[in-house]
């Protein structure tokens, strides 16, 4: 390979200094190998595919390749669990894993940037690899996913005049900024790379939302200029909303429920004869709002019309495989304007996996389905680690909030959280009443549910989801003090409502007709529990109320919330989400993971608490309905 030249010889010229240029260029050579083989193979080992679209077909490496595919998000899911999900997706037959990204958990404050722990994204790509997985992203910037403002930060609702979801310069902007980050984590984990991601979906059901294809063909670029040049870029709509939310150039799928299936894919072949035929998401399950039933849905019926997508060579990726959990404040809600409907913090979706990764009897109908479509025995189901219950201390201390607010901001007008770089949480409207004052309140866009109290009694309660907005005030005989503590309940996550959802009070307040001339603002993102000042004494109204829980042996469980009213829980200051008397959902899962031998320290917030009250575990969850939802349900069906 050298000319003729044995290694004598090519050793003997290497050491003559008149040869210096072949020396060098020797050098040179050895280099390039080098790098060759370097690019060849990731620093992981992962050798590099290609993939791409030819037809109604994907080609992995040139070969005909069915993407199985299922939902699951990292932010909805402990860390320490990650692989062992992984495991179970290729157990039940998957070959690919489809994850959102979740900018307001990367970016809570403009250019603050958030990757470690629950939110390594790349770690959480990775190890699906490791367990054999390739991976789809759906980097957005808009995701819905029932997660606060459709995965928007909040901040970009500080100035109301910035239009998110458009071609608005200031908030392509900041879109680019997001994804130049973004695409530092994800670049090296593209397929070309030697990474797992196949493919990589442009914005998220834009069709639902407008047709703006300016818009969408610069997210397109925006991915493409940033490191997310996958090698295949789609989007993805609903089968009617297809010819709004697509760019021609880029291969479409679509996503429906059960039952939807021929229809909609009839509808894809007319839009779209010789394109891939793909379903970016077969609906296997559904959320829930508060005050509303529990879903479950038909396992039998949704795997057989999953065998039937398989056997015709559709690709699927089935939405959600695991749900998981909107762990602390992260739940969106649902309006079309008139109404809201937030979601619970559960979102075990009913899917193949219950919020605890444990497989469910439509796990086993599905994997039967695809390994009679494909052929192939998958891997055995792993293990499932058992639940547990714990005792919890009947004692509590507890804080009472108008012992604990923090310095109000003063201000002739009404201001929301995103005035005050407040995400999630409460905000305190106080202002003075003075002698005859008195008469209808009226709380012009509550955002979203408020508890109104004079000289710290509470004298009633208003509630977005009911449209209540005013409540009487009795004459004051004397000064006094007027406190309004409004909830932030989860962001709208869809339709164009998410451009107005500032939390608070975004509207006015007036009393007896009059406009109150000064307000005390407390902002109260509940991220501070340590600077509580905890007491042993009794306390009601809004508290805090601290306890502790003895583990003999870390094991998932859940906290009984049914003795609660409504406000949030924490273990070991690991916010697990929201409870709330309505219902459905009347317990919190609390994974094994956060949890050490021990004590371990439970704290929650009751908007109406009381020392009385008494926590317990259980080793399942709770789902029922109240008479509350039942009377909500039986006015929505009329």
């Amino acid at each position: 390979m050298w000319g003729g030249r044995d290694a004598g010889q090519f050793s003997s010229l290497m050491t003559d200094r008149s040869n210096s240029f072949v020396r060098n260029a020797f050098l040179l050579l050895l280099l390039a190998l080098s790098c060759r083989g370097a690019s060849a193979r990731t620093a992981g080992g992962h050798p590099p595919h290609t993939f791409t679209v030819s037809g109604h077909q994907f080609l992995l490496d040139g070969k005909p390749f069915q993407i199985i595919s299922g939902s699951m998000h990292y932010t909805r899911v402990p860390r320490a669990d990650w692989r062992d999900r992984f495991r179970k997706a290729r157990a039940m037959g998957l070959n690919t894993i489809t994850t959102y990204v979740f900018w307001n958990v990367h970016e809570p404050r403009p250019g603050v940037f958030d990757f470690q722990g629950q939110n390594d994204i790349a770690e959480y790509i990775r190890e699906a690899q490791q367990a054999g997985l390739f991976v789809i992203l759906r980097p957005g910037p808009y995701v819905c996913a029932e997660w606060d403002l459709g995965g928007y930060p909040s901040w970009l609702l500080k100035d109301p005049s910035l239009v998110v979801r458009s071609t608005d310069p200031r908030y392509l902007a900041a879109v680019q900024a997001w994804f130049h980050r973004l695409g530092q984590e994800i670049s090296p984990l593209l397929l070309q790379n030697g990474g797992p991601i196949l493919a990589v979906q442009v914005e998220n059901e834009y069709g639902s939302f407008g047709d703006d294809h300016a818009y969408m063909e610069t997210v397109k670029q925006d991915l493409l200029q940033n490191g997310m040049d996958a090698p295949v870029l789609y989007t993805a709509d609903g089968p009617e909303e297809l010819p709004s939310g697509s760019l021609p150039e880029l291969p479409a799928v679509i996503n429906f429920g059960p039952g939807d299936g021929e229809q909609g894919f009839a509808t894809l072949e007319r839009l779209r004869p010789d394109g891939i035929r793909m379903t970016g998401e077969y609906w296997d399950g559904w959320f829930d709002h508060w005050g509303e039933r529990h879903h479950v849905t038909n396992g039998e019926s949704e795997a057989a019309e999953l065998a039937w997508m398989l056997k015709q060579g559709d690709s699927v990726n089935l939405y959600m495989f695991e749900g998981g959990t909107s762990f602390g404040w992260m739940n969106g809600a649902n309006s079309n304007g008139a109404n809201y409907e937030p979601d619970t913090t559960s979102y075990d979706y009913d899917a193949p996996l219950d919020e605890r990764g444990q497989p469910r009897e439509k796990y086993f109908l599905f994997r039967d389905a695809i390994q009679k479509a494909t052929g192939v025995t998958p891997p055995p189901v792993p293990p499932v680690s058992a639940a547990g219950t714990f005792p919890i201390s009947p004692g509590f201390e507890s804080a009472s909030l108008w012992r604990n607010l923090p310095v109000p901001v003063h201000s002739d007008k009404l201001l929301a959280m995103e005035d005050l770089d407040q995400s999630y949480g409460y905000i305190l409207y106080r202002t003075g009443l003075d002698a005859g004052d008195g008469g209808t309140l009226v709380v012009d866009g509550l955002h979203d549910y408020a508890q109104v109290y004079v000289n710290q009694e509470l004298v009633g309660t208003l509630d977005r989801r009911l449209d209540q907005s005013r409540l009487e005030i009795p004459v004051q005989k004397t000064a006094s003090t007027l406190d309004i503590l409004v909830e932030n309940t989860g962001r709208v996550n869809f339709t164009k409502v998410i451009r107005t959802e500032r939390k608070g009070i975004v509207g006015s307040v007036t009393i007896g007709g009059m406009t109150p001339p000064a307000w005390e603002i407390y902002s109260l993102p509940m991220n501070r529990l340590s600077s509580l000042r905890f007491l042993p004494e009794a306390c009601s109204g809004p508290c805090f109320f601290r306890t502790q829980m003895k583990v003999r042996r870390p094991a998932d469980t859940w906290i009984d919330t049914q003795a609660l009213h409504k406000g949030e829980l924490w273990i070991n200051d690991r916010p697990l989400g929201r409870f709330w008397s309505i219902g459905p959902q009347f317990s919190l899962y609390t994974p094994a993971p956060w949890l050490h031998r021990g004590n371990n320290v439970v704290t929650f917030f009751d908007l109406t608490g009381d020392t009385q009250d008494r926590l317990q575990t259980v080793s399942n969850p709770i789902f029922q309905a109240t008479r509350d939802s039942a009377l909500m349900i039986l006015k929505k069906d009329k």
